[in-house]
């Protein structure tokens, strides 16, 4: 084990009683027989309100060296990942969906080359050509409509997928480019590549073997529109004033 390297793993959850321990505990025993560095697990719970804080306050007594407890009070992906991101001393940050539809085979390739700093931010890339997808037609042309959608904004962006729920960043990225990224929801992580992109950052790209859940929580409609309002604004916005408010504040978008 390297101990001079310290990873933190976030786990974004909202009522997820029923995955939320399995998938700590695959992931916690991924990591002990192949990350080589300092981890940590940490749940950050927006606002769950069934028996996901109970199981995670109790994971976190059983192995308080290796996973967290986060609780915020408000719903939003972007929320859980600013707050634990910002809070986190660990040298990267990444972040991944608690069914861990992304296969853990690509967490290595992920955050090796931020570790050796050839790069400050890392995604999943369900488009690439190596990736081996299962999926169900409907998400498979919504996630290509979205990419081209973004494409149609950002005609010059390099990276193809935006919102594969597995990312790493760097902390001095993290403290640069959160504060850029106004969205507290599901945006977020299409955000947070574009404000990298827009000052400067490569966005380094790994395949997956990735599954679709057939439990998703995301509202289609409702996300489209998030999404279109906020391709608008970032567009709009190429060089915003940083914000540093509360992860319980209210989203623009």
């Amino acid at each position: 084990m390297n101990p001079t390297v310290r990873v933190d793993v976030v786990i974004p959850v909202y009522n997820e009683e029923r995955d939320l321990e399995p998938g700590v505990r695959k992931l916690r025993a991924f990591l002990r027989e192949n990350c080589p560095y300092r981890w940590r697990i940490v749940i950050a719970d927006n606002a769950s309100v069934d028996r996901t804080p109970e199981i995670g306050r109790r994971l976190a007594e059983q192995w308080p060296e290796e996973v967290c407890y986060l609780r915020l009070n408000r719903k939003g992906r972007g929320r859980a990942l600013r707050k634990a991101w910002l809070e986190s001393d660990a040298d990267v940050m990444a972040y991944m969906d608690v069914d861990l539809s992304t296969d853990l085979s690509a967490f290595m390739p992920l955050i090796q080359p931020l570790v050796e700093g050839r790069y400050h931010i890392a995604t999943g890339n369900r488009l690439h050509p190596q990736s081996r997808i299962a999926r169900s037609l409907k998400r498979e042309l919504i996630s290509r409509i979205y990419n081209f959608i973004i494409w149609l904004f950002f005609p010059r962006r390099r990276f193809q997928d935006a919102q594969c729920g597995f990312k790493a960043i760097t902390r001095q990225a993290a403290r640069e480019l959160i504060p850029l990224v106004a969205n507290q929801s599901w945006f977020f992580d299409t955000e947070l590549l574009l404000r990298a992109e827009q000052r400067g950052y490569t966005v380094w790209e790994v395949p997956v073997i990735w599954r679709e859940d057939p439990d998703t929580r995301v509202k289609i409609l409702r996300t489209a529109i998030e999404d279109l309002r906020g391709l608008w604004r970032v567009w709009r916005t190429p060089h915003p004033i940083p914000i540093h408010t509360d992860p319980e504040a209210d989203s623009p978008d």
